[in-house]
């Protein structure tokens, strides 16, 4: 039988790095005066004592670890540094210590693409939106005769859509929004049931430096019409495979990034004018200013004139959307509502409260729905969701508990599932066990970016 005994080295080593994952500062600080070669010893799957103390949060010998110039840029079996295990366990204040520190250059900042991200459906910001020119009423009366202004018609908050020609590829949309022009709309600006919003100007392909205020001036404006009678057949003449898109999931899926963006402005501002045609302070009714963007009260000495009312402006309800993490990092936890396709889990979510910060409605959410307990939280990314007006709050989260325990009145099941499933759903397209949402979902987005992390963080 081969004998299991270390070599006193390896002994040394192993008691080093336990000392550094429990964060005693002062024994990791004896052991390397006394043995400066500990600093960069690995162990399992490759870890340092600078890995081991970022991943539990001591940042005290992540301190002395990099005064005694260990190097922070070592990766694991796995390709993690210590910057993004800290990062990703949600330990800022390491991680900016690691960025910044002494050894080395650091961590690189990121930059480029790193910094853009994953760019979710409906985020894309394909206009300026030209807050300024909102309250210009000269300038808007000029953009909405210009012949080169762009119009998007909207019938309960449903877009007039184009069907795309069959003979363009199958990588092609297969809707488009139909966009109109001043001589089509003329009509109904002319109705008082019409409500115009000024969504933005087309972004400057120019650069500034070669650019002039003609050349900004000149630049396409959009606008949005909300309509409360159906104009479909004044507008069939000119459109005829013009449509408005009744479903909006999934139809609003459909669209092409760039137009997905403009929608989820548009659709959302629309929604709110939609509920607030009276004022809720005072019950009164309200006018449209500041080219859609603000509804004032009607009643002289309403309490909304005076000073600033978020009940003025258009508002945004944040939602987290959260994929919790078993604690051995190779299963993640998803949920079905009743109402879902049979077969489809999806990331758990829900509302925040008033004066909730994101990481306290992640844990309170998870639990409430799945109860299952959450510790670390970290922000991936978000997504506007104009259905009506939603801000999803992409986020990560580790669980410290196992056991489900399903809330019937929020979710039907909620079940933990391994990466490998995960991955054959997701990347393989076998669908026996389990489907996601689309991809056009932030909740697909984050099952996706979880499938990125290396299991063993």
């Amino acid at each position: 039988m081969a004998s299991t005994a270390r070599s006193p080295k390896e002994e040394l080593v192993a008691r080093f790095l336990d000392r550094a994952a429990r964060g005693d500062a002062a024994q990791v600080s004896a052991m390397v005066a006394l043995s400066s070669f500990l600093l960069n010893e690995r162990g399992k799957n490759g870890w340092t004592a600078l890995m081991l103390s970022a991943r539990n949060g001591h940042f005290d010998v992540v301190n002395t670890l990099l005064s005694e110039g260990c190097d922070k840029m070592l990766v694991n079996k796995s390709g993690q540094t210590s910057y993004d295990i800290a990062k990703f366990w949600g330990h800022k204040h390491i991680a900016s210590l690691l960025a910044n520190g002494k050894s080395g250059d650091g961590h690189r900042f990121l930059t480029g693409k790193d910094v853009e991200g994953h760019e979710n459906y409906f985020s894309r910001e394909y206009l300026d939106r030209r807050c300024e020119k909102r309250t210009d009423s000269r300038w808007l009366k000029g953009k909405q005769s210009s012949p080169n202004t762009v119009y998007l018609l909207f019938f309960n908050l449903n877009p007039f859509v184009m069907s795309q020609p069959e003979e363009l590829s199958a990588g092609v949309p297969a809707i488009r929004l139909c966009r109109l022009r001043w001589d089509s709309v003329e009509e109904l600006l002319a109705d008082p049931g019409t409500t115009l919003i000024f969504l933005g100007v087309e972004k400057q392909t120019k650069p500034l430096s070669e650019s002039s205020p003609e050349d900004e001036d000149g630049l396409a404006a959009w606008f949005a019409l909300g309509v409360d009678k159906c104009p479909t057949e004044h507008l069939k003449l000119q459109h005829s495979n013009g449509f408005f898109l009744k479903s909006p999931r999934p139809g609003l899926l459909q669209l092409s990034e760039n137009e997905a963006g403009v929608i989820a402005q548009a659709r959302s501002v629309l929604a709110w004018h939609s509920r607030y045609s009276f004022c809720p302070t005072c019950g009164s009714k309200t006018i449209v200013e500041e080219a859609g963007y603000k509804r004032t009260c009607l009643k002289e000495g309403c309490p909304s004139l005076s000073g600033i009312h978020n009940t003025s402006y258009p508002r945004v309800d944040p939602v987290v959307i959260m994929l919790v993490i078993h604690p051995d990092g190779n299963q993640c936890l998803l949920g079905r509502k009743k109402t879902f396709p049979v077969g489809m889990f999806s990331c758990l979510a829900g509302f925040i409260e008033p004066g909730e910060t994101i990481e306290e409605a992640v844990r309170r959410e998870v639990e409430e729905e799945s109860g299952v307990k959450v510790g670390p939280v970290q922000y991936v990314s978000s997504q506007p969701w104009p259905m009506p007006s939603s801000l999803m709050i992409g986020c990560l989260a580790v669980a410290v508990s196992t056991e489900i325990k399903v809330d019937e009145n929020e979710i039907e099941d909620a079940r933990w599932f391994t990466r490998q499933q995960v991955l054959d759903t997701l990347l393989k397209g076998d669908h026996k066990v389990f489907t996601v949402p689309p991809r056009q979902t932030i909740a697909h987005q984050l099952v996706k970016h979880w499938i990125g992390v290396n299991a063993n963080l």
